[in-house]
């Protein structure tokens, strides 16, 4: 087929297009509001912790986006600088985790020894236990826990506003706030910098409260997705976002993928796809390699939502340590952040020991990833899951257009 049949084609699709942005792999120009707004060739917007897959999604045609609530400031500083030297003044984006509720926001944020000692004893002795009865060995890192540190808990406003000033000193073209509707400060300072601002929403009513603060573009996450979720499908959800924050541009995500996804999302209004899991099993993610191999023999099921390594459902690798935090006898998870502090020492030594074929660390193993994990079965780089996704996204379209001609 010829690249005026195939524009034809996604044309009927109902895709507006530009002569100004082609497909590198057809010829065929596409156009939405999101690759308007971003000065991008596809809308695939790219979701990761590591800034390799960002620059490589960025460079291969769509938004990388990188999450930064891992990050140190120090480090922060070093990755954003390494995207935009790797780039070349493509864009890029940020995302952050500002909840607008979590223990001690309504006191203006307790300090980490206040939040360390207001977490139970039974629960640091659920922890201590469970890593003793899976063998998991004390070793010689040098990290420290969360009581002796003294700088600001995690997923608190006070870090995500010292992340903020580390990302507005740079040049990213968006800021995205996981939880919650971004605060009046992001929004003004965001849109002061020029730089567009995003938000997650699991509902309708989400969605607009996210408008109403000021978000300029608002990813619908159906609760398939991997991380932070709600509890209603992408199916469900994306139409009843779209038409409710209209003329706002609402990215899909949530169990996307594959082109077909993408072509789905768009059918149902989309303006693009925002898209994690899908990265996790890319040659240059950094996914722990245990990790890795068991989302490459994962299936669709093997997912659950758990409260059990952040405090808030997030949806993650079925594995004994959700088992063991989903067990009657056991304590209930935590707010956030008392549970990542609670847990984020014991992750890192079941980590550091899960090498270990066969040992208990590399049974507890687990971490962030939605249901399309049942289709990350092979390696590939990240530009190149772009390219298949996009050159999917044309076979689908071209497929149902074809239903239409006479």
């Amino acid at each position: 087929t010829s690249s005026v049949n195939r524009a034809n084609l996604i044309s009927k699709a109902a895709f507006t297009f530009s002569p100004s942005v082609p497909f590198p792999t057809t010829g065929i120009p596409l156009q939405t509001p999101i690759t308007k707004m971003f000065g991008i060739e596809f809308p695939i917007v790219a979701f990761t912790h590591c800034r390799d897959v960002v620059a490589a999604v960025t460079k291969a045609g769509g938004l990388g986006v990188l999450g930064a609530v891992a990050h140190s400031d120090e480090q922060l500083e070093i990755d954003m600088n390494w995207i935009e030297d790797e780039v070349g003044g493509r864009p890029y984006g940020v995302d952050l985790i500002v909840p607008a509720r979590y223990a001690g926001s309504e006191e203006g944020g307790l300090s980490v020894a206040d939040l360390v000692e207001a977490i139970p004893g039974a629960h640091k002795e659920f922890v201590d236990e469970l890593l003793e009865r899976y063998g998991v060995p004390v070793d010689s890192d040098t990290t420290r826990g969360w009581a002796e540190r003294s700088d600001d808990a995690p997923f608190s406003a006070n870090r995500a506003s010292r992340q903020m000033d580390v990302a507005l000193a740079h040049q990213p073209a968006l800021i995205a706030n996981a939880l919650g509707p971004p605060p009046a400060e992001m929004v003004e300072r965001c849109h002061e910098a020029k730089v567009k601002v995003g938000a997650l929403a699991g509902s309708r009513v989400h969605a607009e409260r996210h408008v109403a603060a000021g978000a300029d573009v608002i990813i619908a996450q159906g609760t398939e997705g991997g991380g932070h979720t709600g509890q209603v499908g992408s199916m469900v959800l994306l139409p009843e976002v779209v038409d409710a924050v209209a003329p706002v541009p609402v990215l899909g995500a949530g169990g996307i993928g594959r082109g077909r996804q993408v072509a789905a999302a768009m059918a149902l209004g989309a303006a693009g796809v925002w898209c994690g899991s899908v990265w996790l099993t890319t040659e240059e993610a950094e996914t722990h390699p245990v990790v890795k191999k068991k989302m490459l023999a994962a299936g669709s099921g093997d997912t659950l939502r758990s409260r059990s390594m952040t405090g808030k459902p997030a949806r993650m690798l079925r594995t004994a340590w959700t088992e063991e935090w989903d067990r009657e006898d056991t304590p209930d998870p935590l707010g956030m952040p008392l549970q990542p502090m609670l847990t984020g020492t014991a992750i890192d030594r079941i980590n550091r020991a899960a090498h270990r074929e066969g040992s208990g660390a590399e049974a507890l193993a687990t971490y962030f990833v939605g249901q399309v994990v049942g289709t990350m079965n092979r390696t590939r780089g990240a530009g190149q899951v772009v390219i298949d996704m996009m050159e999917e996204f044309i076979e689908a379209t071209q497929a149902l257009a074809s239903h239409l001609e006479t």
